[in-house]
């Protein structure tokens, strides 16, 4: 049976967290590992995690250097087969959905290196809202990721020894370049074709929405050259304006 590490970046989470660490405790799937970086929150944080430490556990909490950084030393902390990340406030989309996860890819000849599945947009009381905006494709490889992040982060969980740390020198795109550059070596990408997330719809700042962009256009530069991404974001624009 194949554990899967689950990793969640924290700093004064106390109204988001609760969900989460509730979704992963009542898993049916026997191996788990949930890894919390907190980066030393002040608010009741600590004490939600407190609340429901159990033996699949293990916390840390300490200043670190931003949301990156903090995934790194998750991912280095980690002993599971695979690796995930749910963000405080993300919850998976039933009790039994790590159960459906990790049986679909035994069931293949071969362990996938990457496995992945749909996200559900939720509100602050878990309320659904809608399915995700961009459509997960059917097949998924490295160039997917040209029309944009075809599959949530959340909703991709990537084998152990596959795994790389993310950049950073990125501060809020670190993500994308992490999922392509795991695609980019990656033999064996396996579609579950379910719902494996509901995805917090919070928000993001205006200035923080922008620098995202402008990251991830690099990224795409970086992996798809700057004549392709061009096109390609001519294309989101004629559709944005249709």
């Amino acid at each position: 049976m194949k554990k899967l590490s689950i990793i969640t970046i924290t700093y004064n989470a106390e109204k988001t967290l609760e969900r989460t660490l509730k979704s992963v405790y009542e898993q049916s799937y026997a191996e788990i590992e949930h890894i919390i970086v907190d980066g030393k929150s002040t608010d009741r944080t600590l004490d939600l995690i407190n609340k429901y430490q159990n033996h699949k556990m293990k916390w840390i909490s300490e200043p670190d250097d931003g949301l990156y950084y903090a995934m790194n030393k998750g991912v280095k902390m980690a002993t599971g087969d695979y690796i995930c990340f749910l963000n405080a406030g993300d919850t998976f989309f039933t009790n039994t959905t790590i159960d459906e996860i990790m049986y679909s890819a035994n069931d293949l000849p071969q362990s996938p290196d990457i496995i992945y599945g749909e996200t559900a947009i939720v509100n602050k009381n878990g309320t659904f809202l809608h399915m995700r905006r961009l459509e997960t494709p059917r097949y998924l490889n490295w160039k997917s990721f040209k029309k944009g992040m075809l599959v949530c982060h959340q909703a991709f969980i990537v084998k152990s020894e596959q795994v790389e740390e993310y950049n950073t020198n990125y501060r809020f795109s670190s993500d994308f370049d992490w999922c392509i550059r795991m695609m980019k070596k990656s033999s064996i990408i396996h579609n579950t074709g379910e719902v494996l997330i509901n995805y917090l719809n919070e928000g993001v700042t205006t200035a923080n929405q922008k620098a995202s962009l402008i990251e991830r256009y690099k990224i795409m530069v970086k992996h798809y050259g700057g004549i392709s991404t061009f096109v390609h974001h001519l294309g989101f624009i004629i559709r944005a304006v249709c």
